[in-house]
């Protein structure tokens, strides 16, 4: 009786030895029967991940179930996973309440009944902002004027920003409070627009600050959960990192405050995230958000010395980031781009520089001397051409050449000439792109440049092919990175046509750069943005295979789940569509 009992036992216990479930570890989640795209060196493809904790313990195939007994077992039933998006150029809006949203917005009619429902709700003489009009959706194909915002709400002031964020539209009574007049001169970096009349027509290009800093200032405390919202709907599209680029430091420098007069002087300071800002708002519920670093607009040589931290500082939840977005030109929304060849049917027309190339270098070197990283916003092949000349002197003579810098050009929209890619190359200069652009801004495009120019818009292929690193964004221009995918690997505008088919990549390069790349521009590619044991378990599962779909799918692919440290975060189904338009574009 003892023998057969010790044979029973032997033979289960031989076979638990054999299923592993006997020294099996335990782990938090475990995916299986998966399509794993770990987006490694080698891009190599798995079936199933084990997550402990905060990250990855094992990568590989049906033996991970045999290894690992897990709390949660999720079959994949063949979907994908793969690494998070980490867009490298967000801007997340705090929405006062004086706000429309625009996006959607495909004609003049619509648009006014949006201003005019928003003025009634306000009351007269209280303003009424908004972004995100696009004259290109609209039936009438022409950009909103004063007299459409004046016959929408005589008796507000209205201001509404372009989707880009590079123009703007103001009704008379706004116009009337910046005191803009036909006598009005365009301010540096700026373009008033005029009506055949003579009076301006309500278009501001790139000075929005004109009108926009009469608005009366918003408190961060009332918009703060707007912006935390934001940030979560960014989720359900698959971001689990970014960098937000409208980050500020004058309210923080040196431990101080801005003054009322500051506040109002640039109402934007109350809506703008900081370092403490986000750090109190991840202290919080930072396990709940995509993880977050902060481009820093610069705010002047003082301000800059006087603030005790720089690029790096934070961790993994947030952290500084660049020296960033603060404009060497504007943008092909404007247009302002500033161009080494005149604009097309513009004669003599180039654009405008934001700042002299003395004051450029000035900027930069001030950065450098204070430890900064640079990750200056540059659209035009001029503005590239010269910012990568101003960063070349400050790496050789400041910084010295075997600093591990990780300086970058934002944008990089035009092709720059051969002598910069070299000198790029040569000093490491790396790009931050949103290959976007050319999807959502092609009749711009077609408007300012040549066939010639616009072939090699938003080049990807050149610099890659040069040794160059190219992480990819969005700019808000959609935000989705299933349009950055799109267009990178198809070059198609949104009419349906290839622009310079040489630029494109492929599929596998289009997710390296808009996963494995991005954290290099942050120093934190040994924690995420692949697949491998060790790294932090931010991903996430789709309902399609951007690996053999059509590419024209990829733009209708769902993200059905999400997770920053190994949390589930976003379920499709089970959270909250994505609004119309959460975040302001540049």
């Amino acid at each position: 009786m003892l023998r057969r009992m010790w044979v029973v036992i032997s033979a289960v216990g031989a076979f638990q030895l054999a299923s592993g479930s006997v020294h099996a570890e335990n782990v938090d989640i475990l995916f299986v029967n998966g399509k794993v795209l770990t987006v490694d060196s080698n891009f190599s493809i798995a079936s199933s991940v084990a997550i402990r904790g905060e990250k990855i313990v094992a990568v590989g195939g049906d033996e991970l179930a045999r290894r690992y007994q897990a709390a949660r077992r999720i079959d994949l039933h063949g979907r994908v996973l793969m690494p998070g998006f980490d867009d490298t150029h967000v801007h997340v809006s705090a929405h006062p309440k004086s706000e429309v949203i625009l996006d959607e917005v495909t004609s003049m009619r619509e648009l006014q009944a949006v201003v005019r429902n928003k003025a009634r709700e306000l009351g007269p003489g209280k303003w009424v902002t908004g972004e995100g009009w696009d004259e290109a959706k609209f039936t009438e194909k022409r950009n909103p004027t004063r007299a459409d915002l004046d016959s929408a709400a005589p008796h507000n002031p209205v201001v509404l920003l372009r989707a880009g964020g590079h123009s703007s539209v103001s009704n008379s009574r706004a116009l009337e409070a910046a005191g803009i007049t036909r006598a009005t001169a365009d301010p540096p970096s700026g373009v008033i627009e005029h009506a055949a009349t003579g009076e301006p027509d309500g278009i501001i290009r790139e000075r929005n600050d004109l009108v926009t800093r009469f608005v009366p200032s918003e408190k961060w405390d009332d918009v703060r959960q707007s912006y935390i919202d934001s940030l979560r709907q960014l989720l359900s599209l698959g971001i689990t990192s970014l960098m937000e680029a409208s980050g500020s430091l004058e309210s923080e420098a040196a431990g101080g405050k801005v003054t009322p007069a500051d506040m109002a002087a640039d109402s934007d300071l109350n809506l703008t995230a900081t370092y403490e800002r986000l750090r109190s708002i991840y202290d919080q519920q930072g396990t709940d958000l995509p993880r977050i670093a902060l481009y820093i607009k610069y705010p002047g040589a003082d301000l800059l010395k006087a603030y005790p931290h720089h690029t790096g500082y934070g961790d993994d939840r947030v952290r500084l980031g660049p020296i960033g977005e603060s404009p060497v030109d504007g943008g092909f929304t404007g247009p302002t781009a500033w161009t080494l060849a005149d604009y097309k049917g513009q004669p003599g027309f180039r654009g405008k520089p934001s700042y002299s190339l003395q004051e450029l270098q000035e900027m930069v070197d001030a950065c450098a001397k204070l430890g900064w990283q640079m990750g200056l916003h540059t659209i035009g092949d001029a503005a590239i051409a010269h910012a990568v000349e101003a960063y070349s002197k400050a790496l050789h003579d400041i910084v010295g050449p075997r600093k591990d810098h990780r300086w970058f050009l934002d944008h990089f929209v035009m092709m720059p000439p051969a002598a910069t890619l070299e000198e790029m190359t040569r000093d490491k200069i790396l790009i931050a792109q949103q290959p976007n652009f050319l999807y959502t801004l092609e009749g711009r495009y077609e408007q300012t440049l040549d066939d010639r120019r616009i072939e090699q818009i938003v080049p990807v292929r050149t610099p890659v092919h040069r040794g160059l690193l190219v992480a990819f964004g969005s700019d808000n221009l959609p935000i989705g990175p299933m349009v950055g995918l799109y267009v990178a690997v198809t070059r198609k505008g949104q009419s349906g046509k290839v622009w310079g088919a040489d630029e494109a990549v492929s599929i596998q390069d289009a997710i390296r750069m808009y996963t494995a790349n991005g954290p290099y521009l942050t120093w934190e590619e040994n924690i995420k943005g692949t697949l491998e044991p060790g790294k932090l378990a931010d991903m996430i599962v789709l309902d399609g295979d951007p690996l053999t779909q059509p590419p024209e799918k990829v733009l209708s692919t769902h993200v059905d789940l999400t997770l920053v440290g190994g949390k589930i975060v976003y379920e499709r189904g089970r959270a909250h569509a994505v609004g119309k338009r959460p975040m302001q574009a540049d």
